[in-house]
């Protein structure tokens, strides 16, 4: 028998629609590319020239979700022959560190089921060892995502603070370039943050202290604090504005003790010098955030009449800061227990980090 045309283009428009709608059903898979400028990071960062977004300070860091199993993430180092790390995690599942190079590199991620994935990308390195450049995301149904609202803590401080010469993993101590063994994202600071539910940054250099560095007498982080890469040389300055935290922790001071490299003259360490530049740094720092609690921690890394010093005079940068701000919070204090670092060059290890992000845990949620 015939079917009339009419109807057999009735069926046949049905059969198309349904088939459409089913289609649609699942998410559009076809790869989109979202600008980096559309993402929304965490951290220091600049937008350069080309509109790419250049994360600077260590654990920088920007999220997107997309549809499917895969997106891509297309990323440099700062120049050509240099090279970067980037961490993530996926649905908010920690993965692996990712190296970097200066030219144009391709980071696939690949999700194990269909459906709506989350990523954040994390610069696994320091501001000192150049940007890491995110260049774009190309995925289905990329869309960038926005830090969660809960309180954000700045963790101010030196190659502890930014989880430097603390993962061997991938280069062992001893070989490769001083940020190979880098690992921000596994740093005590991003550790307490994520243990207490709160939004993080680093702002930290290594080698650098309060008054003098590791083996030079400056710049020291309070001279470059401003500075959007925190090098002195640099004419940008960073826009305050743009984060403002809620708790401002700082670790100062490991540098100042140190005895230095047997190469640059070292006098004695200097306690009256130490308490009046830290001073001027919390003045400097509650500046920028006049409601920010402030929060100064010791160094794991001294034991001995050392630590009994640099806990001395972190009681006396709390007294004068507090009698200076009498309307604010008063400073909190918290002194590490020491420890045998067993990380590269003498730093902690990851292992390490998380003992010292286990220790500061409480003091943080008694904070917020």
């Amino acid at each position: 028998m015939k079917i009339p045309y009419v109807y057999l283009a009735a069926a046949l428009c049905a059969f198309y629609v349904g088939c459409t709608s089913l289609k649609n059903t699942s998410g559009n898979q076809t790869p989109q590319e979202l600008p980096a400028t559309a993402l929304q990071p965490v951290g220091r960062y600049l937008v350069n020239n080309a509109q790419h977004l250049e994360l600077v300070s260590s654990a920088a860091h920007v999220g997107f979700s997309f549809e499917g199993p895969q997106a891509r993430v297309i990323a440099s180092a700062a120049y050509a022959g240099a090279h970067s790390y980037l961490q993530y995690e996926l649905d908010g599942v920690y993965q692996k560190r990712v190296r970097i190079n200066g030219r144009p590199d391709t980071v696939t991620i690949s999700a194990p089921t269909a459906g709506k994935h989350t990523v954040w990308l994390y610069k696994t390195t320091e501001a000192h060892t150049g940007a890491l450049v995110i260049q774009k995301i190309v995925a289905p149904e990329a869309a960038a995502l926005t830090r969660p609202a809960a309180p954000l803590i700045e963790f101010i401080g030196n190659s502890i603070t930014c989880g430097a010469a603390a993962d061997p993993s991938d280069v062992p101590c001893g070989t490769g370039e001083y940020h190979d063994q880098h690992n921000a994202y596994q740093a005590y600071g991003p550790r307490v943050a994520r243990a207490v539910n709160a939004n993080f940054m680093l702002s930290s250099v290594s080698g650098y202290g309060a008054y003098r560095n590791w083996n030079t007498n400056g710049p020291t982080l309070p001279q470059v604090y401003e500075k959007i890469d925190f090098q002195a040389k640099t004419a940008r300055q960073w826009d305050f504005s743009k984060l403002s935290p809620q708790i401002v922790s700082i670790a100062l001071g490991t540098n100042d003790f140190s005895d230095g490299d047997g190469k640059t003259p070292r006098l004695p360490f200097d306690s009256a010098r130490f308490v009046t530049a830290y001073v001027g740094f919390v003045k400097k720092v509650k500046s920028k955030y006049p409601q920010a609690q402030i929060a100064l921690l010791s160094s794991p890394m001294l034991n001995g009449p050392r630590k009994q010093t640099l806990e001395n005079c972190l009681a006396a940068v709390k007294t004068q800061i507090d009698t200076a701000y009498p309307s604010s919070k008063p400073v909190a204090l918290h002194f590490f227990k020491p420890m045998q670092a067993s990380g590269c060059s003498g730093h902690p290890s990851v292992a390490e980090h998380g003992v010292m992000a286990a220790e500061l845990e409480p003091f943080f949620r008694g904070l917020l």
